[in-house]
C-alpha cells in the first residue's frame, strides 16, 4: 500500500484527495502513508544544489580538458540565441585584433549566435570554415554567417564560393581559383573558430536529410564538427567524403588557438564530450542544463 500510494502521488502526480477516492481511504490516511513511505525509504526526495554558471564553466574545463568555457543560464524557451553572451565572453578573452582571423562554421546554434550579434572586434577577418552546401535551410548558409559576423564585429568578410563536398575531379579546380584560394588560405592562420557540434546522421534521425549515404552509414559516430566525425572516445571516424571536402582540416582545427564549440541541449552532451576528446574544440559555450548533463557524463 505504501508503494502504491507513493507511485500514484509522486509519479502519476495525483492529489492526495484523488488517491483517497480511488483507494476508498480518507485523505488523512493517504497523508500518513506518504509520510511513512518517506520515513521507510520508499520515497527519497533530493533537492539539488544550484551551481553558478562560473562554477560550471570551471568544472567543464577541468573535466573536458578545455582551454575555456562560458555558461549562461538556460532560458525558459531554450533559445540558442542565449548562447551569444557566452560566445562573446570567450571571443573577448581571445583578444582578437585587426588582422586576426575568425573562422565560422554552420549549424542552428552558430546561426542564432551570429544573428544575435558578436562583440566588436574592429578589423578582424571573418571567413567560412567550410564551403557551402546545396541546402535551402537557413542554418547551412555559412557565407551569410560570415557576412553577419563581420557586420557586428566591424570586421572584413572573406567568402568561399565553393561547395563543401565537390566531386573528386572538380575539387582541385575549385581550389585553384584565386578568389577561393584566398579565403581557404586564411584557414592556415586562423586565430579562433566558431563551430557547431553535430549529432549522428543515422537514417531516420532529424539530421539525416542533409547528409550523404556514406554519412548515414556511420553507425559508430558520436557526432561531428564540420563533418569531421568521431566516436564516443574522440577517435576519428573516417568516411569517403572527408578526403574531398573543402573545409578546415582536423589538423587546422587542432592548430587554431581557440575553437569554440557552440551547443545546447542535453541530447548533445555525449557529442560535446566526444568533440572535446577528439581535440576538435578547445572551448565551449553552452547553458546550465547542458553543462550539468555534461558533468554527469564526464
Amino acid at each position: 500500500m505504501l508503494h502504491t500510494v507513493a507511485k500514484l502521488h509522486y509519479e502519476s502526480e495525483l492529489a492526495q484527495v484523488d488517491i483517497a477516492k480511488r483507494l476508498g481511504l480518507s485523505a488523512a490516511t493517504i497523508s500518513r502513508l506518504l509520510q511513512r513511505a518517506r520515513a521507510e525509504g520508499i520515497v527519497r526526495i533530493e533537492v539539488r544544489d544550484l551551481a553558478a554558471p562560473e562554477d560550471l564553466a570551471r568544472d567543464l574545463c577541468e573535466r573536458l580538458g578545455l582551454k575555456a568555457a562560458a555558461v549562461t543560464e538556460t532560458p525558459p524557451a531554450g533559445g540558442a540565441e542565449a548562447l551569444a553572451a557566452p560566445v562573446g565572453e570567450l571571443l573577448r578573452g581571445a583578444n582578437l585584433r585587426a588582422g586576426s582571423v575568425l573562422a565560422v562554421g554552420w549549424g542552428r546554434a552558430v546561426q542564432a549566435v551570429v544573428e544575435a550579434g558578436l562583440p566588436e572586434m574592429a578589423g578582424i577577418l571573418t571567413v567560412p570554415a567550410t564551403g557551402g552546401m546545396q541546402q535551402h535551410a537557413p542554418h547551412f548558409q555559412v557565407n551569410e554567417f560570415v557576412r553577419l559576423a563581420a557586420r557586428s564585429t566591424g570586421g572584413n568578410p572573406h567568402f568561399v564560393h565553393a561547395p563543401y563536398l565537390p566531386s573528386a575531379e572538380s575539387r582541385d579546380a575549385f581550389l585553384a581559383d584565386p578568389a577561393i584560394a584566398e579565403g581557404v588560405a586564411l584557414w592556415e592562420r586562423a586565430d579562433a573558430a566558431l563551430v557547431g557540434i553535430g549529432l549522428p546522421r543515422l537514417p531516420g534521425s532529424p539530421y539525416a536529410g542533409a547528409s550523404t549515404p556514406d554519412e548515414r552509414a556511420l553507425a559508430e559516430a558520436a557526432g561531428d564538427v564540420i563533418r569531421h566525425y568521431f566516436d564516443a572516445g574522440g577517435a576519428p571516424v573516417a568516411w569517403e567524403g572527408e578526403r574531398r571536402m573543402i573545409a578546415m582540416s582536423r589538423e587546422q582545427l587542432a592548430r587554431t588557438p581557440l575553437v569554440i564549440g557552440v551547443a545546447s541541449g542535453e541530447a548533445k552532451a555525449a557529442a560535446i564530450r566526444a568533440a572535446a576528446r577528439a581535440g576538435l574544440i578547445s572551448a565551449l559555450a553552452t547553458d546550465t542544463h547542458t553543462a550539468e548533463a555534461l558533468l554527469d557524463l564526464a
